[in-house]
């Protein structure tokens, strides 16, 4: 047997499909052949998504353990689906390392990537294994919705309000002390876990979409900025924010006078992974304070004007610039 055919076995051994994924019915050929075969599910869509993770770039192997490295990955392409208001299913993995990581490290980063694939119900169907010099991980997710019900960036008009689960600037915290040199010290491991193993909104999500609630959706991946930018584009609106209703994180005072704002955390860092959407106020109403113990605030609202801006507590506003994450800027 050939390096690459252990390796993958390796793999395929560490994630187990029929372990936890009640959805075995649905694939007809899994890992062991060119590719996987699914069966389409009766009255409903698939909704597929893919993300890269990259050393360097993404995380760093000298600081980011190789549990979360595994668990953030599957993590950051799974929240695809919740923006669409989807169910995961199957994901499919490739894979690109160096010989050196290919045992104690692979190993925990296949523990990490197994813990989040039972968490959020996904089933391991195939994927690509190659050696190179660098950490490259790439994944697709599918998932499944009924038709006609995957929520878009598009469908925000003037007059529907902005809400955001959560709280915001929690994830870039957690990645500025790890920046910092500052994780290591015991009084601020309790701020970690946001960035290195965040929590999903799966279940928000789908309860959105199943009920028609929200307009236009999308995940602060980048920042609430770049990401409340990107529904306006795609809807052809602007929005207000006000600032005093953004669930900033909570930063201890010992870090605020280290230049850790709350409210420039909230706006501008990525990766916390909440849903930003936005509501018909006719149906605002509806839509509860808490969703199985998230909470849910309306933080502002859609506008005919094309721009965006946040209001500040004593009325006055400023224009609101996306600042969040953004691959191939120039700035």
């Amino acid at each position: 047997m050939n390096a690459e055919k252990k390796l993958i076995e390796r793999i395929a051994n560490a994630i187990p499909f029929r372990a936890w994924s009640p959805h075995h019915a649905a694939l007809r050929l899994g890992i062991g052949d060119d590719a996987a075969v699914l069966r389409p599910p009766r009255h409903a869509e698939w909704v597929l998504t893919c993300d890269a993770f990259l050393e360097n770039v993404h995380f760093l192997l000298r600081v980011h353990t190789p549990e979360a490295v595994g668990y953030k990955s599957l993590a950051r392409a799974t929240s695809d689906l919740a923006a669409m208001g989807a169910a995961p299913r199957f994901f499919l993995l490739s894979l690109a390392l160096p010989a050196r990581l290919t045992r104690r490290w692979l190993d925990q980063f296949l523990a990490g990537m197994a813990s989040a694939a039972r968490k959020f119900q996904l089933a391991l169907v195939g994927g690509d294994t190659a050696e190179h010099a660098t950490l490259a991980i790439c994944i697709t997710v599918i998932g499944e919705v009924a038709p006609g019900r995957a929520v878009t960036r598009a469908g925000a008009r003037p007059g529907d309000l902005i809400c955001v689960s959560g709280t915001l600037g929690a994830a870039q915290l957690g990645l500025e002390l790890v920046l910092r040199a500052l994780a290591g010290k015991r009084r601020w491991k309790p701020l970690l876990p946001p960035h290195l193993y965040p929590e999903l909104r799966l279940a928000l999500g789908q309860w959105l979409s199943r009920r028609r609630m929200a307009s236009a959706m999308i995940d602060t991946s980048d920042g609430l900025s770049t990401d409340l930018a990107r529904i306006c584009a795609a809807s052809g609106v602007g929005a207000r924010l006000w600032a005093s209703r953004i669930p900033c994180v909570r930063v201890p005072a010992a870090l605020r006078g280290r230049g850790f704002d709350p409210l420039e955390l909230a706006l501008h860092g990525g990766e916390d992974y909440e849903l930003l959407f936005t509501v018909p106020r006719r149906l605002s109403k509806n839509l509860p304070s808490f969703h199985q113990g998230v909470p849910l605030t309306r933080i502002g609202e859609i506008t005919r004007e094309k721009k965006i801006q946040i209001v500040r507590p004593d009325g006055g506003a400023r224009p609101l610039l996306p600042r969040g994450w953004v691959h191939f800027s120039t700035k």
